[in-house]
């Protein structure tokens, strides 16, 4: 029988839930807030392939400027493989990246597909899963995010993406089911972290310090909101050893890695402040 085209157009607001539905569904355990957080970072950077009406294949192509956009949500449903219907709304999806720079978060073995729609290897990134809890004193660094003006954690925020992504982080660092917390250094902003509920236990991401022990400080605050009972993740850049040494040390094991691919240069990011990854699909 002969494939026919997908009819493609971007998700209404709540079609975004689709996708992360099948991202659960593919064991990549979403945030329970993230459809509504993603959607922020571009209202049209989702997009839907459906035939006869029926939701096949998602993919995410959120452009945020002129210069730099990222590609994640990349699923056909498995009845649906194999077809051809996947490279139709990945075109569609990089077409709608024309002239930017476009990052991905890819699974190690589909990176040599990658490789052949001009995606070249930056780094590795590794997850990291561990015990969620413990008992931490109190640190008077330490500080919700909430306190510390939003311009100051734009500030902070900028040298790790990119460009400008202020809606995100404004949704980002209030969602329910949450804490964000900010560490201080000299009354400066020296760090700061999210840790938020997901299908299954927790993630933190991002987790950015000045330096390996400010991070450690922020991880343990965020781990210790935490229920207990759950797993905590974590996403590290494999370059950055520090990040490795501190997952390790708390008893953290790899449950498995991606390949952070770029069509052009890698961006200068500093990753030896970077400790944990804000989110595997939009970077």
């Amino acid at each position: 029988m002969e494939n026919k085209l997908l009819t493609i157009r971007p998700m209404k607001t709540d079609e975004v839930e689709i996708a992360v539905e099948w991202a659960a569904q593919e064991g990549w355990n979403p945030g329970l807030n993230d459809a509504a957080c993603y959607a922020k970072a571009d209202p049209n950077g989702f997009l839907i392939g459906l035939l006869d009406e029926e939701p096949i294949a998602t993919i995410s192509a959120i452009r945020y400027d002129s210069t730099f956009g990222f590609i994640g949500f990349y699923i056909v449903k498995p009845e649906y493989r194999g077809k051809g219907y996947g490279i139709q709304l990945w075109n569609a999806a990089m077409k709608s990246l024309a002239g930017c720079n476009v990052g991905l978060d890819g699974v190690v073995e589909q990176q040599a597909n990658y490789q052949k729609s001009g995606f070249q290897l930056a780094y590795s990134n590794l997850r990291y899963e561990g015990v969620a809890g413990g008992d931490v004193q109190p640190d008077a660094a330490v500080v919700p995010l909430s306190d510390v003006p939003l311009d100051a954690i734009e500030a902070y925020d900028q040298p790790f993406f990119p460009v400008q992504r202020t809606d995100f982080l404004k949704t980002w660092i209030n969602q329910p089911h949450s804490h964000a917390l900010g560490i201080m250094e000299n009354d400066q902003l020296a760090g700061y972290g999210v840790i938020r509920q997901c299908r299954t236990g927790y993630k933190i991401g991002p987790l950015y310090a000045d330096n390996a022990q400010l991070a450690e400080r922020l991880f343990l605050a965020l781990k210790s909101r935490a229920d207990s009972s759950q797993p905590v993740f974590l996403d590290v850049p494999e370059v950055n050893t520090a990040a490795v040494a501190l997952a390790e040390k708390y008893g953290m094991t790899v449950s498995f890695g991606t390949a952070r691919m770029y069509t052009q240069n890698a961006p200068a990011l500093p990753l030896n402040r970077l400790f944990g990854v804000t989110s595997f699909e939009i970077g």
